[in-house]
């Protein structure tokens, strides 16, 4: 399985590593390496996972993110990294109409 990673993933991204790198230093950077782990364990695992607003959801492990993605032919498509803190209708409204 290949991975692709989205531009709209990629801004996801930076902007929980730079929330956790106002927290301490050195936490962004481990929150990026942390969630680049578990999208890289897409790989072996895309497609086990439980589906919620059409896209499949990966749980991250170190921290309150979930990893949205679709597969398409052989390759898992990253939508969407999100905080799972806020506000349930905003993470809908984050993944409507793609």
């Amino acid at each position: 399985m290949k991975i692709k990673i989205l531009q709209s993933a990629v801004k996801d991204l930076y902007a929980g590593r730079m929330f956790y790198e106002r927290q301490g230093s050195g936490v962004g950077e481990y929150f990026f390496n942390s969630l680049f782990s578990d999208i890289d364990s897409l790989v072996l695992y895309a497609g086990i996972h439980q589906q919620t607003y059409g896209f499949y959801r990966l749980l991250a492990k170190r921290f309150p993110y979930a990893i949205y993605y679709k597969i398409h032919e052989n390759t898992a498509i990253v939508f969407r990294v999100l905080d799972l803190r806020q506000n349930p209708n905003k993470t809908s409204k984050a993944l409507r109409g793609r």
